[in-house]
């Protein structure tokens, strides 16, 4: 009898035993974060560091919850049933319930989430890339300089000045291109500075140079905006594509082999493609600029991101849904990072500009110096405009030739 009661105790004991490991086997299924205690999971880690998107929820929600919060006299009363690692939480997702004195529109954002990836972003890929691409232009137009050589004009200098650019027109070409290379100079140093300056110069000085540099860059911006709407209005005519640039491109304008001079007008297409890049790349630019001046103000990218997924071309590029609420500090992150980025396609291409208007081509500069250029240039690189200038001149002295 005794035998049979306990082996009865035995069996109920382990069927209960069963059922329990069962039941929370089973909850553990339901919930892929059980076995750790409601952290992440190492497929979130793994996933986060693939550029993957995980479901924060689990981490976002978990700020406390002051109703049960102990008695002010028990452990952990003081904290209001919330745990210093919920506070830090509840501060990251911007749930938390911050006073401040300041009324500003970021005033209470104590922990802005998404920095470290731009952090990361500047430092790694942008600096790393963007460094790249200008040394390889220079590399490139160095070897091209050394198979080519200068382009000079293939009949000689004939002796006689022809204008070509008004003082005006120097004026506006100057105040841009002046701009832009203070611009370049004092961003490159913004970026560049903290890795190539600092060891060499040490922290102190890097931080005078700095300084001076922010200051350059925010008020030389001003002319470099008025004189791209000046060079905008005065060439834009100009730069109108047409018929001759096509037999221009054909023949790699001339540059590519000697004694070869397909006509042109005051602007042939390789100018009129750089005029286009400049304005184009200017405007996003100054844009950009702007925003940074005034993120408070001006805000580019939550309307840009609305309007790239109403098209559809964020899920076409495999972005997905992108973010269309953006706080004043992402947005100023979104704007640095394509500011950067046109900055140093742009670089890029006015490095080629350079190097043509100047040891690449023979009398190219005269003509954004003292405005005029040789005839002979003119004609081997410009000969409709010559023409058009030649008739101009003709007309006028007719109309001024006394009559008979």
């Amino acid at each position: 009898m005794i035998k049979r009661i306990v082996l009865s105790i035995f069996i109920l004991t382990f069927l209960s035993l069963t059922s329990s490991i069962v039941a929370t086997a089973q909850e553990e299924g339901t919930n892929a974060r059980a076995a750790t205690g409601g952290a992440q999971s190492l497929e979130d880690i793994l996933n986060r560091q693939k550029g993957q998107k995980i479901d924060d929820e689990f981490r976002s929600g978990a700020t406390g919850d002051p109703d049960s919060a102990a008695s002010i006299a028990s452990q952990l009363g003081t904290l209001g049933g919330v745990s210093d690692a919920e506070v830090y939480r509840a501060l990251r997702y911007g749930s938390a319930d911050v006073k401040v004195s300041n009324d500003g529109p970021a005033s209470k954002v104590l922990i802005q989430d998404g920095g470290m990836k731009w952090l990361e972003f500047r430092q790694g890929p942008l600096k790393n890339y963007g460094g790249y691409l200008l040394l390889g232009v220079l590399i490139l137009l160095g070897i091209f300089y050394i198979i080519r050589g200068k382009i000079m004009i293939d009949a000689g200098p004939s002796g006689v000045k022809i204008l070509r650019f008004e003082t005006a027109e120097r004026f506006a070409h100057w105040l841009m291109a002046g701009s832009f290379m203070l611009l370049a100079i004092t961003g490159l140093i913004s970026l560049f500075g903290r890795f190539g300056l600092i060891p060499l110069i040490g922290k102190s000085a890097y931080a005078f140079i700095a300084n001076i540099s922010l200051f350059i860059h925010n008020w030389v911006s001003w002319g470099f905006m008025l004189g791209l709407l000046m060079v905008l209005c005065i060439w834009i005519k100009e730069n109108i594509p047409n018929k001759h640039d096509l037999k221009w491109l054909a023949q790699g304008g001339g540059i590519l082999k000697k004694g070869v001079h397909p006509p042109a007008k005051k602007f042939n297409a390789g100018q009129k493609v750089i005029f286009w890049i400049v304005m184009i790349f200017g405007a996003s630019i100054s844009m950009s600029g702007l925003s940074l001046l005034f993120p408070f103000q001006i805000n580019m990218f939550a309307s840009t991101f609305e309007m790239l997924n109403n098209l559809g071309i964020s899920s076409l590029l495999g972005l997905g849904e992108l973010k269309t609420t953006l706080a004043p500090h992402e947005e100023m992150q979104y704007a640095q990072m394509w500011h950067a980025i046109i900055a140093f396609v742009f670089i890029a291409v006015i490095f080629a500009h350079i190097y043509i208007g100047s040891v690449g081509m023979e009398g190219a500069i005269d003509a954004m110096t003292s405005g005029e250029v040789d005839e002979q240039w003119a004609k081997e690189h410009h000969s409709l405009w010559v023409e058009e200038v030649k008739q101009k001149q003709s007309n006028n002295a007719a109309q001024q030739s006394p009559a008979e």
